[in-house]
């Protein structure tokens, strides 16, 4: 009786865990590929599945989008220039079956293939391009990635560039190049905000000679933008193209002055000069 309740434990405790060892549940953002005897019979859906016991063996995957961080390689671009770049790669299982049957390790292959992947397609390029061009640089190693992942069931949805570190001679050069393209700009700005101003000068100068009145409203406009600063000095602003025009006509007087013959030594002559009247009479001497 003892022998037959021991054997009926034993049993029990079988069935148990072969009922447990039966019973699988696959998550939402899993999918299950059954194989039965080594051999592949399908993908199970999420829910509540049942197997047969050492018969049946479930692989559960997820198809969740991974995010794997592409670690900085030492790349030499185009152009001979040493860079450090870094990247992040976004990707999912889309077939199961093939990311368990045709890769060993998905996540390890993909970083692999996504880090050669990352030297080639930057080492193409020069280092302004790489730079500048980051989302086309972006789409060649997402397209490159989802012909080799695309028959191991995984599809690349992303792949951004993270850092790209330069060596620091680099920085001060492009730091110089930046300095001197903003000097130029600069100058080039300030050049021609003085031919508008000049422009600008020239056309009021026009107004002021054709109305001579304006400068003098101008002058008081400059009196009463001095008189706001309340200084004990008095500023009395002279009609300055009348005094132009004066200095010039004193200066054309004085040359022709200064080119006038002067008369030979020994020489007097005679002026003449209005005499009194003597007797009623009129008379003129000469010297």
């Amino acid at each position: 009786m003892a022998l037959l309740i021991f054997l009926l434990v034993i049993v029990v405790i079988l069935a148990i865990v072969a009922i447990a060892m039966a019973v699988k549940v696959i998550k939402q953002y899993e999918q299950g590929v059954l194989f039965r005897f080594g051999r592949p019979v399908g993908a199970r859906p999420p829910g509540l599945r049942f197997i047969v016991p050492f018969v049946d063996v479930l692989h559960r995957v997820s198809l969740r989008t991974v995010t794997m961080p592409i670690q900085s390689q030492g790349i030499i671009t185009r152009d001979n220039v040493s860079v450090d770049a870094s990247a992040v790669a976004y990707f999912r299982v889309a077939d199961a079956v093939k990311s368990v049957i045709a890769i060993e390790n998905v996540n390890t292959a993909i970083n692999q293939i996504a880090q050669t992947t990352l030297r080639k397609v930057v080492g193409q390029n020069t280092l302004d391009q790489t730079l500048s061009e980051t989302d086309r640089i972006n789409l060649d190693i997402r397209e490159i990635l989802d012909v080799t992942t695309t028959e191991w069931g995984v599809e690349v949805t992303l792949v951004e560039l993270k850092d790209i570190q330069l060596p620091d001679s680099m920085k001060r050069a492009m730091a110089r190049q930046a300095e001197a393209e903003r000097e130029k700009r600069a100058k080039i700005i300030n050049a021609e905000g003085e031919s508008m101003a000049a422009a600008a000068l020239g056309d009021a100068s026009d107004i002021m000679m054709d109305h001579p009145l304006a400068l003098q409203l101008r002058n008081l406009q400059s009196l009463v933008e001095i008189g706001v600063d309340k200084n004990t000095t008095v500023v009395f602003p002279a009609p300055l193209m009348s005094t132009i025009g004066e200095l010039g006509s004193f200066l054309a007087r004085e040359k022709a002055a200064a080119a006038a013959p002067v008369p030979p030594t020994g020489m007097v002559k005679t002026v003449p000069v209005p005499v009194p009247v003597l007797n009623g009479s009129n008379a003129n001497a000469s010297v």
